[in-house]
């Protein structure tokens, strides 16, 4: 089985109707790389854990896990 992690920060954002400036104040993220969370495959553990700690979220929460059969 291969597991894959989709980034939903904008969703939640949305969610909570919290622009990314709010988010970077309240996290000390920058608002650059808050905009290219989604867009992503690889971020800074730093950031992970601020997002997270922010929204009161724990990290799992900012993805949607998708899980795909095999295919070997």
């Amino acid at each position: 089985m291969i597991i894959q992690a989709k980034p939903r920060l904008n969703e939640i954002l949305k969610m909570r109707n919290m622009t990314q400036r709010e988010l970077e104040a309240l996290s000390g993220v920058p608002q650059g790389s808050i905009s290219r969370f989604d867009t992503r495959k690889n971020h800074d553990t730093n950031h992970l854990f601020s997002i997270a700690y922010a929204l009161s979220l724990n990290i799992e929460d900012l993805f949607e896990i998708v899980k795909h059969p095999d295919d070997a």
